[in-house]
Formats: C-alpha cells, sequence, structure tokens
C-alpha cells in the first residue's frame, strides 16, 4: 500500500464457501485491478504566463489509485517516479529548476478521477500531467485536459485512444499499446504453437478489444473460444469452463493481475491445465502471488502456479540484477524510495520519470506548455532509456513504445523466447529490432536529445 495515503507530494530538494466464502469473495471484490477521465479557462499558451512554472520550480501532476480496487501494484508506480524526480532534484533539477511531483488519489473512480484532476490544474495548477494511470479513468479526463491546453504525457495504459493527436494533440501514449503487444505476442505463439487450439481471456473493454485484434492477425484460424469477463464480477467460472469445453489447449489472457490470479485458481479447481500466456500488465509473479493467497484465503501461497506462463516484457525488471538500469534504479530507490522493496511497478515509475526528464530537457530552458508537446513530437524517437524498443512519437503518431520481446516466466525471473521485436498498429509488419541495448548515463541523468 501507499504510504502516502490520499494525497502524495514530491517537493524539490536542493542542489521516486460459508462465511469465509463470503469473506473472501468480498476481499476479491475490494482487490480487483480493471485494465489499464473537469471547468476552468485555458491559460498558460505560447508565450504567456506558464502555470506551474517559477525560475526554481516546475510543478507536474498525476492521478493513481493508491487506495481502493486498483491500489495493489499501480500504487507503487507514483512512489517510482517520485524517487527518480528526487534524484534529479538532488543533482541539480532540470535546467535549474526543481521538480515538484504532485500526485492524488482517485480511487480507481472515473468521478474521483475528474475531481482529482480539477484540484490538480485548477488548485495546484500544475504545468503538465504524467502518467495518469487507467483507461475508463483518464479517458474521463481526456476531453478536459486537451481543451485546457494541458501537456497530458505517457499515460499509464496501453490503450490506443492516447493515439489521436488531430484530435487529443496535449496527449501521448507510454508504454506498447495492447494491439501491438498482441500482434507480437500472437505471432510467436502461432510460430511455436501452430497445432493449438487457442482460447482468448478478455476483459470485456477496450484492453480485451484492442488485444483481440491483434491476436486474430495471426491466430484467427487457431482461435476456438474468446471468453469475456467484466471487471468486478469476480466468478470467471463460466469463461474457464467454456474455454475447458472447446477444448482449449492454450489460453492467452489479456486482463489484469487479479483476473490472473481468478482464472488460475478456476483453473485449479476444473483440473484444467492449458498451456498459458498472459500479457505484460496481468503477469507481474510477485504481485499474481500475494492475489493468488488473498483470493484462496492462504490454500494457495505460490506464484509458481505461473512457472511455464509465456509473457512479454519492454522494461527490465527486478531480477535482472546484472541489468545496468535496474543498478541504477536500485541505486536510486535505496537514496530516495519509501523504504518498501523496489518492485517493477517502481521500475514503470522511475522510467516514466526519465522519459518525462528527457522532454522536459528538449522544451528548453523556458519551457511553456505548447513547447514541451511540441519537444515530445520533435524528439521523440531519439528518447533514449530502459525500455527495449524506440517510442513512435511525431506530429502525426502520439504512440508509445512500439515493441515487446517474447519471455516465459521462471521462478521470480523471466527468460527470453525472441529478441526485442517492433511494429505498428494494422497491418505493418513485426521485424527484429536492431538496435543496441541503451545503458544509462554515468550520473543517472539523461543527455539532453538531440534536436
Amino acid at each position: 500500500m501507499n504510504r502516502f495515503g490520499r494525497t502524495g507530494v514530491a517537493r524539490g530538494r536542493p542542489g521516486r464457501g460459508g462465511r469465509a466464502a463470503v469473506t473472501a469473495m468480498v476481499a476479491v471484490a475490494a482487490l480487483l485491478l480493471s485494465a489499464c477521465g473537469a471547468g476552468g479557462r485555458p491559460s498558460g499558451g505560447e508565450g504567456g504566463a506558464q502555470p506551474g512554472i517559477t525560475p526554481q520550480s516546475i510543478k507536474v501532476g498525476a492521478h493513481f489509485p493508491l487506495t481502493g480496487v486498483a491500489s495493489p501494484g499501480y500504487s507503487e508506480i507514483p512512489t517510482g517516479t517520485k524517487a527518480y524526480f528526487d534524484y534529479v532534484n538532488a543533482n541539480g533539477g532540470v535546467n535549474g529548476r526543481q521538480i515538484e511531483y504532485v500526485f492524488r488519489d482517485d480511487a480507481y473512480n472515473p468521478t474521483q478521477t475528474s475531481q482529482v484532476v480539477n484540484e490538480l490544474v485548477l488548485q495546484d495548477q500544475v504545468f503538465a500531467m504524467l502518467g495518469g494511470l487507467g483507461t475508463p479513468t483518464h479517458s474521463a479526463v481526456l476531453d478536459y485536459l486537451n481543451s485546457e491546453g494541458v501537456p497530458d504525457l505517457f499515460v499509464s495504459s496501453g490503450s490506443l485512444l492516447w493515439n489521436q493527436p488531430d484530435k487529443y494533440r496535449q496527449t501521448f501514449g507510454w508504454q506498447p499499446d495492447y494491439e501491438v503487444e498482441a500482434k507480437i505476442l500472437s505471432q510467436y505463439i502461432a510460430q511455436k504453437f501452430p497445432q493449438a487450439k487457442v482460447g482468448l481471456f478478455l476483459q470485456d473493454d477496450d484492453l480485451g478489444r484492442d488485444a483481440e485484434i491483434g491476436a486474430r492477425r495471426y491466430l484467427g484460424r487457431q482461435i476456438v473460444s474468446a471468453q469475456r469477463y467484466t471487471p468486478g464480477n469476480t466468478d470467471v467460472a463460466p469463461q474457464i469452463a467454456a474455454l475447458q469445453a472447446a477444448g482449449a489447449d492454450l489460453v492467452i489472457g489479456f486482463n489484469v493481475p487479479s483476473y490472473t490470479a481468478l482464472s488460475q485458481l478456476q483453473s485449479l479447481r476444473l483440473n484444467y491445465k492449458p498451456q498459458w500466456a498472459y500479457s505484460n500488465i496481468g503477469s507481474d509473479p510477485a504481485l499474481v502471488g500475494s492475489l493468488l493467497s488473498r483470493f484462496s484465503e492462504g490454500t494457495v501461497t505460490d506464484a509458481g502456479l505461473l512457472d511455464g506462463v509465456i509473457t512479454t516484457e519492454y522494461l527490465p525488471s527486478v531480477d535482472t540484477t546484472d541489468n545496468p538500469w535496474t543498478q541504477l534504479f536500485s541505486k536510486v530507490w535505496q537514496q530516495h524510495g519509501d523504504g518498501a522493496e523496489l518492485t517493477n511497478f517502481r521500475i514503470y515509475g522511475m522510467s516514466e520519470a526519465y522519459a518525462f526528464v528527457q522532454a522536459l530537457q528538449a522544451a528548453g530552458p523556458q519551457p511553456t506548455r505548447e513547447g514541451l508537446v511540441s519537444a515530445v513530437e520533435r524528439v521523440g524517437t531519439q528518447l533514449e532509456g530502459p525500455w527495449l524498443a524506440p517510442y513512435r512519437y511525431s506530429a502525426q503518431s502520439h504512440a508509445g513504445i512500439s515493441g515487446v520481446k517474447v519471455s516465459r516466466i521462471a521462478g521470480a525471473g523471466t527468460q527470453d523466447l525472441t529478441p526485442v521485436q517492433v511494429t505498428d498498429n494494422g497491418d505493418a509488419p513485426i521485424t527484429p529490432y536492431p538496435g543496441p541495448a541503451n545503458t544509462p548515463p554515468p550520473n543517472g541523468i539523461p543527455v539532453p536529445p538531440a534536436g
């Protein structure tokens, strides 16, 4: 759980069955994660006074589920972002300005997201938004942030909604979108399991719909059943039973972590043992292991259920202790973390912060909101950091990371099954990414991008 409660503020530093069954179901409902939504007048145009900017500081805002249904795991992301910003501030900030990071709790409720984003824009006067989490939540503030001219960078969701530069110029995606991820994962499965009868376990919203588009490009003839669950409904027995009845011997889950745990528990009850594959957002072993224990009331405590599961990766993970980015983020967390352990969610937050620092550098010593958006469009494909594939940013595209690698879960870590591969939406081909792995600068602060 996040230690900040409802509101977290990181200020710049000088120089990141019966009663038991009922109880269990209540606990499940309280932990369900959905896939990953205001008034006022525009201000801070080009050349005008810029909200959230002083000669000494720049204020950045975010909304996250620090409490409520989606807080497990996701509440850790802004603590990673805060730690990296504190690290940058301790090393002089960006162009002499300290980053003040204000993140508020929306409890993964779109109505509350609208409320807290109003507060961030009108009361806190943030210069930009960074990494607002969730498709249903962030879509509730999409129109508002764009009408107010607030840069809306690096949304923490793989929805295709964030890549609409003609309609929403302020908004940029960040992680690989669900269609791109599904294309690469499904091509691998089609090549390595050509005789498999494939089932799809889908969240019934943009996550499942976008992913299904990508999956059917390569697995259309092999798919024997596509089952959808409604977020908030804890009973996935009908979906898992339908996949089993259809003879699916390989099931791909495009779902969030709680439904990975629920699908695994229900499969145990049915003695159903397909080869499983899960999207990146649903396959964190530590979080899924914790959810398995809670949902089963302690009868299943081993995340080893995920051993052998196929998934994807686009950032270094906490278990890759020899990776220079993991080593950097471990150092940052030791110096500026909140005392909890480093997790993949915190690495995600640090990675977003690293990208934002580069964008801010590219906006120049006197940044404006318009200048920040233009900078991301201009230099976005040149941004270098821990991500395994380049971004797709331009004036015509606000899509995030362009690819993933396919891997297999093995204990607390993973084993690579493919090199990093990149693609785009639609019928764009999938190709290996030839670029070398980036390494962090010696001081851990981004080098300003050219352009």
